[in-house]
């Protein structure tokens, strides 16, 4: 079977910050970082004060255009290959597979189970119009299907606007 099948998405939900959000960091930082120095762990008050730097950066950043594709050898996002071998398991949530409150968005994403220690679940943004070709092609490379979701943490960095 040589389906292949390539699109393309935003790395991350791009989302507009107000000058208040900004200022809200730079109070939470500011008051952390001197209290830590008061109380004289400075290891932790430089750790705040990088920590918000990226954040402030990342906040301003643009999110890159990433290019997914998945082939007869596995699954390519960017330059980094998962060979169908490496991925114990795969999820398509989209709006059949989801029940939701009314009122309630669910977003159409991939998850991939991978044998990689660190973050081993990875959560791909699709179209709805995908969801059942990309299913397919992953049962007939026999690659088992188990339910996933969206880790509690990326629900709460969402909740609070990263």
């Amino acid at each position: 079977m040589n389906e292949k099948l390539i699109w393309s998405a935003l790395e991350y939900e791009e989302r507009e910050r107000s000058r208040d959000w900004f200022w809200a960091l730079g109070i939470i930082v500011v008051t952390g970082s001197i209290a830590s120095i008061i109380y004289e762990n400075y290891f932790f008050a430089a750790l705040l004060i990088l920590g918000g730097a990226m954040l402030g950066f990342f906040a301003i950043k643009k999110p890159d255009m990433v290019t997914y594709e998945l082939n007869e050898k596995g699954l390519a996002i960017r330059d980094r290959l998962y060979p169908y071998e490496n991925i114990k398991s795969f999820w398509v949530q989209s709006e059949k597979t989801v029940e939701t409150l009314p009122g309630e968005v669910t977003k159409p994403l991939f998850f991939i189970h991978t044998e990689r220690a660190f973050m081993p679940i990875i959560s791909i943004p699709i179209d709805e119009m995908m969801a059942e070709k990309i299913h397919s092609i992953m049962l007939s490379k026999n690659i088992a299907e188990i339910e996933m979701k969206e880790h509690a943490s990326e629900k709460i960095m969402d909740a609070l606007g990263f």
